[in-house]
């Protein structure tokens, strides 16, 4: 288990993490904008933005995790050069993610509003919370889609695609959103409805662009992405042995994630808009902790398939040093400049400042998350997608019932319920550790 270095040079793993962070900051600049435009709008708005939006990606994230197992599949694939075979798994693929896709949007359009009023105790949060998810689920076709391109790129190690596709659709959303939430150019003023419009398009302006730029610049043939097959069980099958306990594990832990804002919810709408705020500054430094584990997952996907498994615990400590280089210092100047930095997203004075404390223990957590993130995507690119998901879920049981106290029980102020990251990245780091060096990953076959 031993080794002190790897195939990988810094700038190496640098220039395949860079456009895979800034994929995955242009796909939260989704959200960002949506805080930005509607925290002008009113604090009910911002609110039930964090909430719907959050509801969203517990959804999303379900076929999210199914790319992820695609795309260890990928990388295998292309670790062994077997590139034949890469086709074949991308349309399997979208085959079972258009399928996935009509069924979360009928299910989500007749429950969602039942849904919501159970959970929510502020009507006006509840409706405009429906208001913003009735539009929003039309993005699930495009997403989807785009997920699957993006698993694809990153299996290939060809993520320099993902920074142009994210450019184009964080401008397409700000144009949107801009039109639609306001009512410039002659278009009615839709408040949060707008809101949601426009990032469903903004996802299809993005697939869009992955189709035209794969057509024209990317060598299709080489992966066989110019033979369309048909739809074959035996290897949606394989896909599913290494996705489905991603899919279940990201849906679990995003939901998680949705009911601590339901919790807040409870505490008032100060408490929400401020966890919404708080979630949107995280996107910045977060994301830049998920590129790395997502570069180390694939990287280790790529070198056990290339015969090096030896490298993997040296890969895993060079990505957690590379990463901690860029992000502690981000959140120390977020800390240090917190006006500034909450001023992008709303304009209300007393509102910033009852942010700063929250915004204060967010950053701290950043001391836990990087090697705690980063430890548990090896465990992913291992291949042993199951024994990821049952660590994640004895975590996810401790982070809910510390939750559960803190919020609901004890009724603590928002920056003491926000510790909640402290606790659930501490505890997925250690378990994910063990389970590295224990090394039983090593004879994994997929």
């Amino acid at each position: 288990m031993k080794s002190s270095a790897t195939h990988y040079t810094h700038k190496q793993i640098w220039l395949i993490t860079y456009p895979i962070l800034i994929s995955l900051l242009m796909e939260q600049m989704i959200g960002i904008t949506d805080t930005a435009f509607l925290g002008r709008v009113g604090e009910v708005e911002l609110g039930a933005s964090a909430i719907a939006g959050v509801y969203y990606l517990a959804i999303f994230m379900i076929g999210f995790g199914f790319t992820i197992g695609s795309q260890i599949l990928i990388a295998r694939r292309n670790g062994e050069e077997q590139y034949q075979a890469i086709g074949n798994i991308f349309y399997q693929g979208i085959y079972f993610l258009m399928t996935m896709s009509a069924v979360v949007f009928t299910l989500s359009q007749i429950f969602s509003d039942e849904i919501l009023g159970f959970l929510i105790s502020s009507p006006h949060v509840r409706d405009a919370a429906a208001d913003y998810i009735h539009w929003r689920v039309f993005g699930f076709f495009f997403s989807f889609i785009g997920a699957m391109f993006r698993a694809f790129f990153v299996g290939t190690t060809q993520t320099k695609t993902l920074t142009l596709n994210s450019i184009v659709m964080v401008l397409s959303n700000v144009i949107f959103n801009y039109t639609l939430i306001f009512g410039k150019f002659g278009f009615p003023a839709l408040g949060i409805a707008g809101a949601a419009i426009g990032s469903s398009l903004a996802e299809l302006v993005s697939v869009i662009f992955f189709i035209i730029y794969t057509r024209r610049r990317i060598d299709y043939r080489k992966y066989a992405l110019h033979i369309i097959p048909a739809f074959r069980a035996k290897e949606l099958v394989q896909i599913m042995h290494i996705s489905l306990w991603t899919m279940i594990q990201n849906f679990v832990s995003l939901s998680t994630w949705f009911l601590f804002f339901i919790f807040i919810e409870h505490l008032g709408e100060r408490p929400l808009a401020i966890s919404n705020i708080i979630r949107s500054v995280s996107s910045l430094p977060f994301m830049t902790v998920a590129a790395f584990s997502s570069t180390c997952g694939s990287l280790i996907s790529n070198q056990i398939g290339a015969g090096h498994v030896h490298e993997v615990p040296a890969l895993i400590r060079q990505h957690i040093r590379l990463c901690a280089y860029i992000v502690l210092p981000l959140v120390a100047l977020i800390a240090l400049l917190p006006i500034p930095v909450l001023s992008i997203y709303t304009d209300i004075e007393e509102l910033k400042q009852a942010c700063i404390p929250t915004l204060w223990v967010l950053c701290s957590s950043y001391l836990f998350m990087i090697p705690g993130h980063i430890y548990f995507q090896a465990v992913s690119g291992t291949g042993n997608t199951r024994a990821a998901f049952i660590l994640e879920m004895a975590s996810l049981c401790i982070y809910l019932i510390y939750t559960s106290i803190i919020v609901m029980g004890l009724k603590a102020d928002v920056a003491i319920c926000w510790t909640t990251e402290h606790l659930y990245a501490f505890c997925i780091g250690i378990v994910s550790y063990f389970y590295i060096k224990k090394g039983t990953w090593q004879h994994k076959r997929i």
